[in-house]
């Protein structure tokens, strides 16, 4: 592994928490009714291959080089370890310097452009330009994706993710 593909692999795992996470309980707090939601990141790469036919797929897989350009998904995968149902959890993942949005993402994600001061769909976001004028914010500006599950039930888990690039 080179220094610089060490480098960008610590700085995307140091990337990966998430924070904040809230929950909010469907019944009022008590020992034996409570929800428990674990989260769990992971970053992916997207691996193609071509069939004798010619057909293209794509997989997950896990990354081994990371390099300008390369196309990573990361992930978040939730599990409500509690006996009751959780609602309204928020995660909030914050992008490394290191990569961007990638242009073909979910349109309806919730962003930040502001380092998480704010969030909103990317077309309603702006940000300032060099002269201080405001410009419609691009994939390149994102500095945080936030999550908000609806309704969670005890034992149920899931998985959300969104495509980045390597800068």
């Amino acid at each position: 592994m080179t220094k610089l593909t060490k480098i960008v692999a610590a700085a995307l795992v140091a990337a990966l928490p998430v924070v904040p996470v809230t929950a909010q309980e469907a019944t009022a707090p008590t020992e034996a009714a409570e929800p428990n939601v674990s989260l769990q990141s992971d970053v992916k790469a997207y691996k193609e291959t071509t069939d004798a036919d010619g057909n293209v797929s794509s997989e997950l897989v896990e990354p081994t080089v990371f390099t300008p350009g390369t196309r990573l998904s990361f992930g978040l995968s939730y599990e409500n370890k509690g006996n009751s149902p959780a609602t309204d959890v928020t995660a909030t993942n914050p992008l490394h310097e290191a990569v961007q949005l990638a242009p073909d993402a979910d349109p309806a994600l919730i962003v930040s452009v502001d380092g998480g001061t704010t969030f909103g769909i990317l077309a309603d976001l702006q940000v300032a330009d060099e002269t201080g004028a405001t410009r419609p914010a691009t994939h390149d500006d994102v500095t945080h994706v936030r999550w908000t599950i609806a309704a969670i039930a005890p034992g149920e888990s899931g998985r959300v993710a969104f495509p980045v690039i390597i800068r």
